[in-house]
């Protein structure tokens, strides 16, 4: 019984050490650089890319009723658009989303 701990034990640190060295590297390469404005753009439109991309499947393939779909992405798109943060968009998308199924 104990090998096999040894092996989960020395899994668990091998994975906690390949999630934490892509993390760290960014922080130990660029310290105390500045990236060009247009590396920062991009940067910064990545957490909209990510939501959109991971949000987007579900919207098409919802079974029970298209309109949540339509309407949670509408209001997701509009908050995004009108500059709010992620955080915001997708407690728009919520809201919007619970008014809706209290009304129908």
């Amino acid at each position: 019984m104990t090998n096999m701990s040894n092996k989960i034990v020395l899994m668990i640190i091998g994975m906690g050490l390949v999630t934490y060295i892509p993390r760290m590297l960014p922080f130990v390469i660029f310290k105390g650089k500045e990236l060009p404005p247009f590396i920062q753009g991009v940067l910064k439109n990545v957490p909209y890319a990510t939501l959109g991309a991971l949000i987007f499947p579900g919207i098409l393939l919802f079974q029970k009723d298209i309109w949540y779909g339509i309407l949670g992405a509408a209001a997701a798109f509009i908050t995004a658009f009108l500059g709010a943060n992620v955080i915001i968009v997708v407690l728009g998308s919520i809201a919007v989303l619970a008014v809706y199924s209290s009304i129908f």
